[in-house]
């Protein structure tokens, strides 16, 4: 029973990713180069990945993306609206439904910090990135290196310290739950 994605047990553990990524929104701030803000949502993201199977995965990030289409505030900085998923960082949003999804398909059996942190740095990572930037470059109408610098390159750094951070969260949980 503990390996069906709506038993209760696995409820509340989605339940529970789905408050972490929400929350992980509020942990934002804007920057003065990109209309995309830093924030703590992959840091809870990469977490999500690692202690959930595949489908409860992709389940957590999906009722995530539809509180907030249906206008719930748990998008970066609080916001919510389905304005956000169309604006330019809207591209992100499935970028992590996949990216992440992947991430808890190839994450293994064993609790590898080395592992964890490879997966999302060569997964997670490019699946986001690739649809987010691609999305930016059609509704901002910027060429491929403007939209890479405005929601990429300067998040790169944080990105790969949020994943360490993660991968490690992500050993210890598996552990105790």
């Amino acid at each position: 029973m503990q390996n069906q994605v709506f038993s209760p047990r696995s409820m509340g553990r989605m339940a529970m990713c789905v408050a972490l990524i929400s929350v992980g929104g509020y942990i934002a701030f804007p920057t003065p180069f990109s209309p995309v803000m830093v924030t703590a949502t992959t840091l809870a993201l990469g977490i999500t990945a690692l202690v959930l199977p595949p489908k409860q995965t992709a389940v957590a990030i999906l009722v995530w993306i539809l509180l907030g289409a249906a206008g719930v505030p748990v998008f970066s900085g609080g916001q919510g609206g389905i304005g956000k998923l169309l604006g330019p960082s809207g591209g992100f949003f499935p970028g992590f439904l996949a990216g992440y999804t992947c991430v808890s398909y190839l994450k293994g059996s064993s609790y590898d910090w080395k592992r964890y942190l490879l997966v999302l740095l060569a997964v997670a990572f490019p699946a986001t990135y690739i649809l987010g930037i691609s999305y930016m470059m059609l509704t901002l109408h910027v060429e491929l290196w403007q939209a890479m610098t405005m929601g990429m390159f300067s998040f790169i750094p944080g990105d790969i310290i949020k994943a360490v951070a993660a991968a490690f969260l992500g050993v210890r949980l598996n552990k105790v739950l």
